[in-house]
């Protein structure tokens, strides 16, 4: 017998953002209002503006962008845990970022320390890219022979 009430919950990471995420469960839900709120109290400045109006070269920083993906993935969690408060997760993942997420949706991490630790994984982030600077590439239907004489 499938037990519907066990659901995976799967959070996104980094490049999942755009201006004006969010914005609707903001308006919708007062619970997710509450996370948003919150978040900015935490930080000390207004992240819900930077991003509901900011401008996406900012929201894109790291030391932004970690922050808002978490605040709205669980703005969002929470919202549904509201609406259908038997909808726990059995399971939680997430990508990258995500993982800090699901930590919180199975309670083994409270959304305050988990604001303040993604802000400041964006700031090392950020510290780190800039001390050693990097790429990255991606090789698709290549042979492991043109791989390797590139």
């Amino acid at each position: 017998m499938i037990d519907w009430l066990r659901s995976t919950f799967l959070f996104p990471g980094q490049n999942s953002q755009y201006v004006g995420m969010g914005a609707d469960f903001y308006a919708e839900y007062p619970v997710s209002r509450q996370v948003f709120d919150q978040a900015d109290d935490i930080l000390g400045f207004k992240l819900t503006k930077l991003i509901f109006e900011g401008d996406k070269a900012t929201l894109n920083a790291t030391i932004n962008t970690q922050p808002a993906v978490y605040v709205c993935s669980v703005a969002m969690l929470r919202a549904l845990q509201q609406e259908a408060p038997l909808a726990k997760p059995f399971l939680a993942a997430g990508h990258s970022l995500g993982e800090l997420t699901a930590l919180t949706a199975g309670s083994a991490l409270s959304f305050e320390d988990g604001v303040r630790l993604v802000r400041e994984r964006g700031r090392l982030m950020t510290k780190a890219g800039e001390l050693r600077p990097g790429a990255m590439a991606a090789l698709l239907g290549m042979d492991l022979d043109a791989v390797e004489a590139v």
